[in-house]
């Protein structure tokens, strides 16, 4: 089976299109499908927006995947293995399949499943990865932000409706990046007031992208904020 397409996941950056890596933008020039999230009602993606300037869709399969967005294990599965089925035709016919991602693939990404659930299918087909800028340094640098320094510990945490775990996130770092954190804000706001921290918070949405917002956290309870949202915490 050596005439398989590759598959690659590629980490397409935080937004900005230009923090793509020159090994990213090789990838998608030489592949001859690209796949990438598509939501239900076929409104473009975070991440095929980002590499939409890169692609010429009449030189390209553009391959929309739906992504199930559900906790029902029997709908989950079947609506996986359909998608994995759909890039195996691809990979099939020989061709390279590039899977964008926003931010990097093996980080909180949708590719983590894709991969494990080809590999397990179709353990034969070689797949790589190109990593990508994360929105954490995306944020960073868009906030002035030294994440760490010299010793300093840093923690990657997914936001969730648990007080004395935000908290203790908070107690045990010096930094810390909560990311899903919109569901969660009014939570959030009451763990950086008890603690003293709310000066020390920012929260970003869809950073560096053309549509970034910046925010003061102190007016943001009760807001409704978009799902790429991220609050970074530098004590």
């Amino acid at each position: 089976m050596s005439n398989l397409g590759t598959l690659y996941g590629l980490g397409v950056g935080p937004g900005d299109p230009e923090l793509i890596t020159v090994k990213a933008f090789r990838v998608i020039q030489e592949s001859p499908v690209i796949a990438y999230p598509r939501k239900r009602k076929g409104s473009k993606s975070y991440a095929h927006r980002i590499v939409e300037v890169y692609i010429r869709p009449e030189e390209k399969e553009m391959l929309g995947l739906v992504f199930p967005m559900t906790k029902d294990q029997t709908i989950l599965d079947r609506e996986w293995n359909a998608t994995v089925e759909k890039v195996w035709e691809k990979l099939q016919e020989g061709k390279d399949v590039a899977f964008v991602t926003e931010g990097d693939p093996l980080l909180y990404s949708t590719f983590i499943h894709m991969m494990k659930l080809m590999q397990e299918l179709h353990p034969e087909v070689d797949i790589k990865t190109v990593p990508g800028i994360s929105s954490f340094n995306g944020s960073a640098s868009r906030l002035g932000i030294a994440l760490a320094d010299g010793d300093d510990h840093v923690a990657i945490v997914p936001a969730r409706d648990d007080y004395e775990a935000m908290k203790k996130a908070l107690e045990d770092h010096d930094a810390v990046v909560f990311i899903k954190v919109a569901k969660v804000i009014d939570l959030m706001i009451t763990v950086l007031k008890d603690l003293d921290l709310l000066e020390k918070a920012s929260v970003v949405t869809k950073v560096t992208s053309d549509e970034e917002v910046i925010w003061k956290v102190s007016e943001l309870e009760g807001v409704e904020l978009e799902y790429l949202t991220l609050m970074v915490v530098r004590k």
